[in-house]
């Protein structure tokens, strides 16, 4: 790909190295794949639930934010 711009390359293109990424792993909870994020409390809160199953995404106690026990 061939972009034609100004921008210097690091603008388009950042050092991924450096960044610090969060702390996302999956896991699977109560048979439902999701991928979680560990807080600063070192508790794992819900970022995205992986699942195939539509009623993984209608069961309301499962919701990205939602702290796990």
């Amino acid at each position: 790909m061939i972009l034609y711009t100004m921008m210097p390359q690091e603008l388009i293109y950042p050092d991924t190295t450096q960044a610090e990424l969060p702390k996302q792993k999956m896991m699977q909870y109560n048979g439902i794949s999701m991928l979680v994020e560990e807080n600063e409390y070192n508790q794992q809160q819900i970022v995205r639930i992986l699942s195939t199953d539509p009623q993984h995404y209608l069961d309301e106690k499962y919701y990205p934010g939602q702290i796990l026990s």
